[in-house]
């Protein structure tokens, strides 16, 4: 998944950075309301960790207000991005805030970090109509072990090809363009390039040869994973 973290105490940021590096997720990072805010403007993300007691003196520069402000833009744009509410605001008044606000779940600081993943993947299920575990042809998906197989014995990827058969699995069936592919797959300022995902999209081919799946190419629309007829 790719997660826009809005957070600004360093050490706790760099825990939490940590922690879904490890759990295999890209991370954009804003420490202020009005770096949240643009990330959220311009990026897409499969989730966002929003804080919400933010620096004041960035909140009077920007004339956002509060990480409630910034969750209140997004959604009056239209943007439906999963929002987990991080805060050690955890009076009754500020949870009904936030969920008034847009957000669509809420934990309290301090938190332990396997419940923020549980409750990540939960809101991005939800979201995105995806289970823990997909079978296509002989091909399967755990999400919570982060493995795939082919008729039961491991499938083992670099990161790069692992990364878009996943995306191509969330949820499998659905065509997915190669500038979505790009974007999940870049970090903020490394774009990836289309020859490239091509590239791994080429040795994904050879690899699921024998598991019943195939990767089709759609002129103009992008990449479709489907049983082979």
């Amino acid at each position: 998944m790719r997660i826009l973290l809005v957070e600004d105490d360093l050490v706790l940021r760099d825990v939490m950075l940590r922690s879904l590096h490890d759990a295999g997720h890209r991370v954009d990072v804003a420490g202020t309301v009005s770096e949240a805010d643009h990330l959220w403007r311009v990026q897409a993300f499969d989730a966002v960790l929003l804080d919400l007691n933010l620096p004041h003196s960035e909140h009077e520069r920007s004339g956002l207000g509060s990480g409630l402000s910034a969750l209140r833009a997004a959604r009056s744009r239209g943007d439906t991005t999963p929002v987990l509410v991080l805060t050690a605001r955890n009076r009754t008044d500020d949870r009904i805030a936030g969920l008034n606000a847009g957000a669509d779940d809420y934990l309290g600081k301090p938190f332990d970090l396997a419940e923020v993943e549980a409750r990540l993947r939960a809101l991005v299920r939800r979201s995105q109509g995806t289970q823990d575990q997909v079978q296509l042809g002989l091909l399967s998906l755990d999400r919570l072990e982060r493995r795939f197989r082919v008729d039961g014995r491991d499938l083992d990827l670099p990161s790069r090809e692992f990364d878009v058969l996943w995306e191509l699995m969330t949820p499998a069936g659905r065509v997915v363009s190669k500038k979505t592919l790009s974007t999940k797959l870049s970090e903020f300022e490394d774009h990836l390039a289309d020859n490239s995902l091509e590239a791994f999209v080429s040795r994904l081919r050879k690899k699921l040869a024998g598991s019943g799946v195939q990767i089709r190419t759609l002129r103009g629309l992008g990449y479709l994973l489907e049983t082979e007829a």
